[in-house]
């Protein structure tokens, strides 16, 4: 049981990069919209104003950021069993690997609100929360694959993760909206 948790807690402290990233997002965000302004064949917006162009990169960067960060503690202090890699190069793929793939989870997760007839900025519940953690657990499992299995092969620690998310994403957001960073509060 012992050996559980401490998977669990190591599991999430390492998926921080993905988690930041989509704060991140709103914090840079506001410049070129990632849509372009276009609409699907549905007629409507793609992904919405929400969705631009510096938030994506800037959360991403913020990001990565955060995870070469991350990187350093856990390496200097070996407060970790199991780091990004054994060199900061090699700690990249992974790093990177989530703070896109969690920006990409959260424009699918817009990408279906559209369809489905909801309005940006209307509250999705799990659509606004699960395809960050889902998409970059997909990227990590693609662009770093010894990683993945290292960290999250039992997926014990992401079923936690998917558990404490919606939470946390709620938490962030009054946050932001209470520092006016975000219109609505979810």
């Amino acid at each position: 049981m012992v050996n559980v948790l401490y998977e669990i807690i190591q599991g999430i402290i390492l998926f921080i990069p993905a988690f930041i990233s989509n704060p991140g997002a709103v914090i840079t965000g506001g410049i070129g919209k990632m849509d372009f302004g276009k609409n699907f064949m549905d007629g409507r917006r793609i992904f919405g104003d929400g969705k631009t162009i510096s938030g994506f990169f800037g959360g991403s960067f913020i990001g990565i950021l955060f995870g070469i960060v991350l990187f350093e503690i856990i390496f200097l202090t070996k407060a970790l069993e199991l780091n990004y890699g054994s060199n900061i190069f090699e700690a990249l793929i992974p790093i990177a690997a989530m703070s896109f793939g969690s920006l990409v989870g959260d424009l699918l997760g817009s990408f279906t609100k559209r369809r489905i007839g909801m309005k940006s900025g209307s509250k999705g519940n799990l659509l606004d929360q699960w395809p960050f953690v889902l998409s970059a657990t997909l990227f990590l499992f693609i662009f770093s694959p010894s990683f993945f299995y290292a960290a999250y092969a039992y997926l014990i620690p992401i079923i936690v993760i998917l558990i404490l998310t919606p939470p946390l994403h709620r938490s962030v957001n009054i946050l932001a909206f209470k520092l006016h960073r975000k219109d609505v509060p979810w």
